[in-house]
């Protein structure tokens, strides 16, 4: 693995970090006090050609690889998590399986529109009673003629009611676990979608996280994503490299922590000098840059191996378990660095602690990531 950026990546790394800074930062504080989803800022960041990173050129996306992706999360994450998780959700597990499996018709017709972010993509795997235990799912898809009809909840979806299409998971085959269970391609305006209330989160407060609900969906035998059956295996496959966006978001919700710390212990007086001159402040920011370093590191190796097609499963369950812990102790020490300041809303790292504690549980709590972490180094079921 290069440790020098491409050309393309460090393009990417300065055009996003210009809009983070100037467009997105101004607006975190306000959309997470609201509890509101930032609509206008998705829009921006599909005008500057960021809703489709990964995309192949000949579907309208600029067909970058996973470290200019994990970069362009972090450069978000750095200053909202909430539009690093819409934004992330949205091209890596609302688009890469179409991309990965999807038939010519599927990716000619849906590509270009999430490409463009003239929709958003969603995933829907998880569900009230399956959650770590994804393959135990309830959702069916029974066949009839030409079509198949959906019933089920989904929940804890991001993005849910703001997406245009659904990558949906059901039981299309009276087998157990993961075997029978086929992915579906839905929009969000077919007959029988419904939406539940809004969860109500303790971070990523502008996120879209909820209940989606199908009753009686008819979707055409076309928009079967893959073979019967496969929806488990491509489901798992888009978590994978999904892990590398969660691990990038983790490393910029740290990052902004450790540099807003910093920048306030170097002004911060007690005792008659700055605190950062104190040994015990240099100690903990010199441990925080460390494993967020590490963390980085880690998760360009995982995105290095998924854009050379070997075998990256152990390396992106290692990458997001390191780097969403590091994220909550970086931004835990943040607040610490801040004292009293810290814990109050008028600080961002406040948030940003409370923004960090999501990202060791969704796409595979961190207890998950060290069961594939051990399978994969022991060779065991």
């Amino acid at each position: 693995m290069k440790f020098e950026l491409s050309e393309d990546q460090l393009m990417i790394r300065d055009a996003v970090r210009e809009f983070a800074r100037e467009v997105v930062e101004p607006r975190a504080e306000e959309i997470d006090r609201e509890n509101r989803f930032p609509t206008e800022l998705v829009q921006r960041a599909a005008e500057l050609d960021l809703c489709g990173i990964v995309v192949p050129e000949r579907y309208g996306g600029p067909g970058l690889d996973h470290i200019a992706f994990a970069i362009f999360v972090e450069e978000i994450a750095a200053v909202s998590g909430t539009l690093a998780v819409i934004l992330d959700v949205h091209t890596s597990v609302g688009t890469e399986p179409i991309i990965q499996f999807g038939s010519e018709e599927q990716k000619e017709r849906y590509l270009p529109e999430l490409a463009s972010g003239r929709i958003l993509g969603a995933f829907a795997l998880t569900e009230p009673e399956s959650g770590s235990d994804a393959a135990s799912l309830g959702a069916t898809g029974v066949r009839d003629g030409a079509d198949f009809v959906l019933n089920g909840t989904k929940t804890f979806i991001t993005n849910v009611g703001h997406a245009g299409l659904y990558i949906v998971m059901a039981r299309t085959e009276d087998q157990p676990g993961a075997r029978g269970i086929s992915a579906f391609l839905v929009d969000a305006d077919t007959s029988g979608v419904r939406f539940g209330e809004p969860m109500h989160k303790m971070g990523l407060r502008g996120s879209a996280t909820g209940e989606l609900i199908l009753e009686d969906v008819r979707v055409p035998a076309g928009n079967m994503l893959g073979r019967p059956g496969e929806g488990f295996a491509i489901a798992m496959k888009a978590l994978d490299s999904g892990r590398i966006g969660i691990s990038a978001q983790a490393i910029g919700l740290a990052r902004g922590a450790l540099d807003y710390a910093v920048n306030y212990a170097k002004g911060r007086e007690q005792f008659g000098q700055a605190i950062v001159r104190f040994e015990g402040i240099q100690f903990m920011i010199a441990d925080m840059a460390t494993a967020l370093d590490a963390a980085r590191l880690m998760t360009w190796q995982a995105a290095d191996a998924c854009d050379r097609g070997l075998q990256f499963s152990q390396l992106a369950s290692m990458a997001k378990l390191f780097a969403t812990d590091t994220a909550m102790k970086v931004t835990i020490d943040s607040v610490q660095i801040l004292g009293g300041y810290g814990y109050i809303k008028e600080f961002p790292v406040e948030r940003m602690m409370r923004d960090a504690k999501a990202t060791q549980i969704y796409e595979g709590t961190n207890q998950i990531q060290r069961i594939v972490i051990a399978r994969e180094l022991l060779k065991v079921d």
